[in-house]
């Protein structure tokens, strides 16, 4: 018709999409139903899942938490759901609970050890969270030496000559990279301290504590077990291995000869070595190579070996980072007239470390995880300590309870590591920006 417009004159209103279109039912179009063999796929994952919990949740819930002894327990649970029904026993968690978490830490101390992991928190948000005030780093460098004065006690003077260790090693690191290089300031950084920590720190100590005591009780490292000596071994052995093991993968790539071979022959060895024979060669054989009358502390020594192995995989994981880097990227450095350090800090290391998250975070969960092996050479960790709790009397024959709760609790730990990595690799994508 003559003078009819073409162009719609107003809009139509809004309508809702079709409800297979969006929402749940989308969802599930897409990602269980997208094909007859995800359908199939989907139905017999939701039957295995039934099954499981149709299985699981009858002896979960019909349980007992009041029982003295597995016998009562089962007793009770007689009573309350009829003759012949099986159900968990919790109340061993709520009789033991404290002896998994603490070992044999004294009852009236617990605070020290709440105190100190609360503390390595707050010590670690800065790092984990730049977006935290940066002011609380000054929290993060003094945590480390402050922990262990809370979990072992002794003189308060003790963490302040190992703090002025890292002091001297910091000014020594100042003093001598203008003068002999960045080798040599890199290599007095880190002799400094250890020869002040093995000859000077121990007497200043006594001389400082005569003059103004200042100290809380000592607790003894066998007092120490449980998930307490588990996130111990595995908290110093995360945070040293990491920068020990970005040193050794340094080192495997340098032009020196003796830096190499040295750093080859060490990640080498360790890797070709199980665990578990560190640890014999921590708790047994490293007497024989210190002079009598030596007394070097076991948790200690547990510690030095797990962080040397986990160092020793972390090499290999951070240089495999350096590989997957283009060559461009060092050129680039080189252009800008950088030196090895500067350029390794500002440009390599950043990249090469956002490429090895995954494989570093799975090998912090493996660390993790291998802090349970510690109960083969006498330490008594949460497994060791719920074979400790099975052999008593009252106990006898009860299994899942125990590996249960364990399991769960390892499960919060690694799962919330894993859940990091993932916001750090979102975090750090730049591929699509």
């Amino acid at each position: 018709m003559p003078g009819q417009p073409f162009v719609r004159s107003h809009m139509l209103p809004e309508r809702a999409p079709p409800a297979t279109a969006a929402g749940p039912l989308l969802w599930l179009r897409e990602n269980l139903f997208s094909s007859w063999f995800n359908a199939i796929l989907t139905l017999l994952s939701l039957g295995f899942v039934w099954y499981v919990l149709a299985h699981a949740l009858p002896w979960i819930v019909q349980s007992s938490w009041t029982a003295n002894s597995l016998t009562e327990c089962r007793q009770q649970i007689a009573a309350s759901h009829g003759p012949g029904t099986s159900g968990a026993c919790w109340a061993v968690i709520r009789e033991r609970y404290l002896q998994l978490i603490f070992g044999f830490y004294p009852s009236r101390l617990y605070w020290r050890p709440i105190l100190a992991f609360g503390l390595t928190l707050a010590a670690l948000a800065p790092i984990l969270f730049p977006a935290l005030p940066r002011r609380l780093l000054w929290l993060s460098s003094t945590v480390p030496f402050l922990v262990p004065w809370l979990l072992w006690g002794g003189s308060l003077w003790l963490p302040v000559s190992i703090a002025l260790g890292a002091v001297l090693g910091y000014a020594a690191l100042r003093l001598v990279t203008p003068l002999a290089g960045s080798l040599a300031g890199v290599i007095a950084a880190g002799l400094v301290p250890v020869l002040w920590w093995l000859f000077g720190a121990g007497p200043a100590t006594g001389l400082l504590q005569s003059a103004l005591p200042l100290a809380i009780d000592s607790v003894q490292s066998r007092a120490f077990g449980g998930f307490m000596l588990s996130i111990t071994i595995g908290i110093v052995a995360i945070t040293c291995s990491l920068p020990i093991g970005i040193l050794l993968a340094l080192g495997r790539q340098s032009d020196l000869f003796i830096v190499k071979t040295l750093c080859v022959g060490f990640i080498e060895f360790i890797r070709g070595v199980p665990l578990i024979t560190l640890l014999f060669v921590a708790s047994l054989l490293l007497n024989y190579f210190l002079p009598p009358g030596t007394s070097f502390d076991i948790i200690l020594r547990v510690i030095i070996m797990v962080t040397l192995f986990a160092a020793a995989y972390m090499a290999e994981v951070i240089r495999g980072g350096l590989a997957a880097l283009p060559r461009g990227q060092y050129e680039a450095a080189a252009a800008l007239g950088l030196d090895y350090w500067k350029a390794q800090r500002l440009i390599i290391m950043p990249q090469a470390l956002k490429i090895s998250i995954p494989g570093i975070v799975s090998t912090f969960i493996g660390v993790f995880k291998d802090t349970t092996l510690v109960s083969i050479i006498g330490l008594l960790d949460p497994l060791g300590f719920s074979n400790a709790i099975r052999a008593d009397t009252a106990w006898n024959g009860i299994v899942w309870e125990l590996y249960g709760f364990i399991a769960a609790l390892f499960f919060v730990f690694c799962f919330a590591m894993s859940r990091y990595s993932m916001y750090l690799e979102r975090k750090l994508a730049t591929e699509h920006r």
